[in-house]
């Protein structure tokens, strides 16, 4: 009865926790961050293109009431998950450009209700109240949901274009599917939390880039759908991209760069280096955010970063229906934030299909990557071979080998946290 006691209370502090997190975020980022566009924002562009595009990206958030997470009693990540739910938003869009293609929009990206702060934490007291009082009444607590099997195929509409629609918009729903809040989700949170115990991370505890960058990789090596065995992922060593070791996976790769961009705050030499990064196609955006605060940065305007906000504590949906509810996974308000608030510590990202394609990136990277005058060092390199060709990982335990740097001893380096400083 102690134990049953205990666990109700942790359960009660986490709901109390949720909306906390719902008020104090919201308060303090959606008056800069709701992004509207003028004619002047986008001379060379398109407004309702970059809305619709932006929308369609899945957006990865806080969600509470999903089964308890491995090692744990947890059942909300409201307060301390935000880097695996930006890291989750990363992979995705990398698997967004390997299934759909990067024209790829959803057709509902532009009937999306702007976020409304007001609204938005009235109806999470709501939801919390009701929760008390269900626990009062001692109602039982969320369960299992078993398995989320991918939704099934129904008849394709008659002409080429419906046919082509349809499939594309399965492959969206197969997508949504696996990043479910459910122990059965392959790249859901609970799967990312089990493969983060193998690193000393419990439930609970802050994840940096470079972690999340192997957690990632792991997910998606170990995933046991059909559909993801034609793409895996790999991550830099010592902030250096080893050729070889890429091109022999032999498919599509999800290429993840752990980097720093300078001292304890970001360097504003990096501030171009940055935008040149994201503005190349291949490029699937950089995880990191404000010290202690996780974001995924897509894009850029002016001084400012763009960025998917994990920050919201949404509820659980059940992803194993075949018409689970689509728009809580999607995005209808871009956020910004100056480069110079900018954490320097992160994780940055491409999506290569081919080995053609990887000589293409590494060629086109080979330009954004020449250091200024003053800077001695690049943010990252390519070089040829193997990365056990270098004798990197000479001398050490399997267990130092999961760790996200593994440093080459004829560098002079001095470290910071689980990053390598240049």
């Amino acid at each position: 009865m102690e134990n049953n006691g205990s666990d109700e209370v942790e359960k009660l502090k986490t709901k109390f926790l949720s909306v906390w997190h719902n008020v104090k975020y919201n308060d303090d980022s959606v008056p800069e961050a709701c992004y509207e566009a003028s004619d002047e924002d986008f001379v060379m562009g398109n407004v309702e293109a970059f809305r619709k595009d932006f929308a369609s990206r899945l957006w990865l958030t806080y969600r509470e009431e999903f089964p308890p997470l491995p090692g744990s009693i947890l059942t909300s990540d409201c307060g301390w998950g935000c880097m695996l739910r930006a890291g989750q938003m990363m992979l995705a869009q990398a698997l967004t450009l390997h299934f759909l293609g990067r024209d790829w929009t959803w057709s509902e990206a532009l009937t999306l209700q702007p976020l409304d702060t007001e609204t938005w934490t009235t109806t999470a007291a709501k939801r919390l109240v009701a929760s008390l009082e269900a626990s009062l009444q001692g109602s039982s607590n969320p369960s299992d949901h078993g398995s989320s099997p991918l939704p099934q195929t129904q008849a394709a509409p008659g002409s080429a274009e419906e046919a082509d629609a349809h499939v594309k918009e399965m492959y969206h729903r197969t997508l949504v599917s696996w990043f479910g809040d459910s122990p059965s989700a392959q790249l859901g949170l609970h799967r990312l939390v089990r493969l983060g115990l193998t690193m000393g991370k419990q439930a609970g505890d802050w994840y940096g880039p470079a972690v999340v960058a192997h957690i990632l990789k792991k997910a998606v090596e170990e995933a046991m759908d059909p559909g993801l065995a034609g793409i895996t992922a790999y991550v830099s060593q010592d902030c250096t991209v080893y050729s070889a070791d890429v091109v022999d996976y032999d498919r599509a790769v999800i290429i993840l760069i752990p980097v720093r961009l300078g001292g304890e705050k970001t360097n504003p030499e990096y501030f171009d280096f940055a935008k040149g990064i994201l503005s190349l196609e291949y490029c699937i955006g950089i995880i990191g955010g404000k010290p202690k605060q996780a974001c995924y940065f897509v894009g850029f305007q002016d001084d400012s970063l763009i960025y998917m906000d994990p920050h919201y504590c949404q509820s659980f949906v059940d992803v194993s229906t075949s018409d689970f509810p689509l728009q809580s996974y999607h995005c209808p308000s871009p956020k910004k934030m100056p480069f110079s608030k900018m954490d320097p510590s992160c994780t940055i990202g491409f999506y290569s299909r081919s080995v053609q394609d990887y000589e293409r990136i590494r060629q086109e990277l080979s330009k954004v990557l020449q250091p200024s005058a003053k800077e001695k060092y690049p943010a990252f390199t390519f070089v040829q071979g193997h990365g056990r060709d270098y004798d990197l990982s000479a001398g050490l335990t399997p267990e130092k080998k999961e760790w996200p740097f593994i440093c080459d001893p004829r560098r002079t380096v001095t470290t910071a946290g689980d990053f390598v400083l240049l």
